[in-house]
């Protein structure tokens, strides 16, 4: 058996996120992912509640934010403060066991690592997102996986998803279920879905936040 795994998505518990507890039961039970990572904004309060609902198929993440671009970690157990730099970030991660990720490299209009800070934590990193399914303004896909190559670190692919419309087309499929231990080995040699969430997809962190803004003002 084959599992589609989502390594990147965002809750109501990211200030720009909207997926809910029913969104991630029913594409579970829908089958059209097997395993999700939720990577809420500088917490894991909301993965740390959907793993207790939903079981294993819920991986414990977080994009943490640093002053040199976002950093994931994955497999944690508790949430990760906003950090200076993205090697402080990593010994955090690495602290807590989790594996390194890093999404959307390279890019300016988002708060992806440049190449030199990206550089500085090379040796830390597990995985690079090669694909993300918000990438459609500046796609840095043939950068990131240049560096992947280069560096010998697996490439996922990944929903970036901050709402239900348009995900569930951009995820890694691997051959085994995955672990913390086993997880990069098996992208190493994974297929790769490259879809895209959309444009609904693409406006989802703008509109989530207008409206909890205005939700918060009533």
């Amino acid at each position: 058996m084959s599992y589609a795994i989502d390594l990147h998505t965002h809750s109501v518990a990211s200030p720009d996120g909207s997926l809910d507890l029913d969104d991630y039961r029913a594409i579970l039970q829908q089958g059209r992912l097997h395993y999700i990572a939720v990577t809420d904004h500088d917490t894991v309060d909301m993965a740390l509640r959907l793993r207790a609902e939903l079981g294993e198929q819920i991986i414990i993440g977080e994009e943490v934010t640093t002053g040199e671009g976002e950093v994931i970690g994955l497999y944690l157990t508790k949430t990760i403060p906003p950090m200076a730099t993205a090697a402080q970030a990593v010994k955090a991660i690495k602290a807590q066991g989790g594996l390194v990720y890093i999404p959307h490299p390279f890019e300016t209009v988002r708060h992806g690592i440049a190449g030199k800070a990206l550089g500085r934590i090379a040796r830390k990193v597990d995985i690079i997102e090669v694909h993300n399914g918000r990438a459609i303004f500046q796609n840095l896909s043939k950068e990131a996986w240049a560096w992947a190559k280069a560096n010998n670190v697996p490439g996922a692919a990944s929903s970036d998803a901050h709402g239900r419309i348009g995900w569930g087309r951009t995820y890694s499929i691997i051959e085994q279920a995955p672990t913390r231990d086993n997880l990069t080995a098996l992208l190493g040699f994974a297929q790769l879905s490259r879809g895209y969430v959309g444009a609904r997809g693409m406006l989802y962190p703008k509109i989530n936040r207008i409206r909890k803004k205005f939700n918060s003002a009533e």
